[in-house]
């Protein structure tokens, strides 16, 4: 194992109504005035933000809201918030909605506590000295940024999307009603649920040392997603697998999963913001549209763990040799995808990359990651290419 730092401050309240807290949690940490962020549609036709903005005037709590957020939160809106923020004098921001709502909330946090363009943060120019609090009403499980220290966001110039990740971003309480998730359409559903999945896969594959209990609490929760997205498929208003998925998206990527490894590999999420900064596709589809590519292209380099999670996670029989028992773990989690309809290739996506976009989307990920990002497999520019072209190949086999 390796030496470590587990930091999670968020406070989480759960269950049936919990939303009717908010008021109280933003007046436990001393807000006067918020911001409200949002989306749009689905958190005002079902009435919660209504249920918010009562919870915020029994505390007396005064507000000024933005919606608008959209899938790969836009840099614009984060610099609009900035300025009401600004204008406003708000002193905390309340994310009701999923990851995009929850990052363009941090995102404004960080330019609204402090001088500069924001975008400085995600270009690696500068760091953050500050954050404004912020809180989170949660309506997606999907990307854990309720509990995580990271957020992405897409700048319209260039299409780039680009993550950051710093304490200083993380929600001083989450509210957690699995009730509110119950009404997603099944196609945000399995985005989510493949999202989640993926947190913890990213910090599985490693060629790292690592710990038995954190790889055993990562394979528990590999498992219950798998098993938890399926009765979703047949039943989306089941509370309690509502519960467990809600709960799993928040573990997988507050980073309890990684403990004592090297941060785990993050190979398929840099591969995906490029596609989701230039085709602006959903985060979790775009994830599965590669990771079958790129499992193939680094399990040999990592077979031991593509070995374990084959049989720890999938279920796969020890019967062969211990490649042909990665690869049917490979098949197997492509499977599971399928049975979400998820996409497996960049043509099921809906994306059809020429060449120029390949070398381009591979470029722009290299750039980001410094020349260089893995651990799994340490990939360069020239294998991110190759991913992308595999990823584009398997459609037309």
């Amino acid at each position: 194992m390796q030496n470590f730092t587990y930091y999670t401050p968020t406070k989480v309240v759960f269950g049936r109504n919990t939303e009717a807290q908010t008021g109280a949690l933003i007046k436990e940490q001393g807000g006067k005035k918020v911001l409200l962020h949002y989306g749009g549609g689905s958190v005002v036709r079902s009435g919660l933000l209504d249920r918010v903005k009562e919870s915020l005037r029994e505390q007396e709590i005064d507000w000024v809201e933005l919606g608008g957020v959209v899938p790969n939160p836009r840099l614009s809106l984060v610099y609009q918030g900035i300025a009401m923020a600004k204008e406003e004098q708000v002193d905390f921001i309340l994310a009701v909605g999923g990851g995009s709502v929850i990052d363009s909330a941090k995102a404004i946090g960080y330019g609204a506590a402090g001088e500069g363009d924001v975008w400085d943060f995600y270009a690696r120019k500068r760091k953050p000295l500050s954050c404004l609090p912020l809180g989170v009403v949660l309506t997606i499980a999907a990307s854990g940024s309720e509990m995580s220290n990271s957020s992405v966001i897409t700048n319209e110039d260039g299409w780039i999307k680009r993550g950051y990740r710093d304490d200083l971003c993380r929600p001083r309480f989450a509210v957690m009603n699995p009730e509110l998730t119950m009404t997603l359409p099944p196609h945000q559903t399995a985005c989510g649920c493949t999202d989640i999945l993926m947190h913890t896969m990213e910090r599985y594959f490693t060629s790292a040392e690592t710990m038995e209990i954190t790889d055993s609490i990562a394979e528990a929760l590999m498992r219950t997603v798998i098993a938890n997205a399926r009765i979703l498929l047949e039943d989306p208003r089941n509370y309690e697998a509502r519960a467990e998925m809600m709960w799993a998206g928040s573990l997988s990527h507050n980073d309890l999963t990684g403990c004592g490894g090297d941060g785990g590999d993050f190979a398929c999420h840099g591969l995906e913001h490029e596609l989701g900064g230039l085709y602006d596709v959903a985060h979790g589809a775009g994830l599965a549209a590669v990771w079958g590519s790129w499992a193939r292209y680094v399990y040999r380099d990592c077979l031991h763990r593509f070995y374990r999670f084959a049989i720890r996670v999938m279920g796969i029989s020890d019967t062969g040799s211990r490649e042909e028992t990665a690869l049917k773990g490979i098949e197997a989690v492509e499977e599971f995808f399928r049975s979400l309809r998820m996409p497996t290739s960049l043509e099921e996506l809906g994306i059809h990359p020429g060449a120029e976009e390949l070398e381009l989307m591979a470029k722009k990920c290299a750039a980001s990651a410094g020349g260089r990002k893995g651990s799994a497999k340490v990939l360069y520019e020239e294998d991110m290419l190759a991913i992308y072209e595999m990823a584009r190949q398997r459609s037309r086999l």
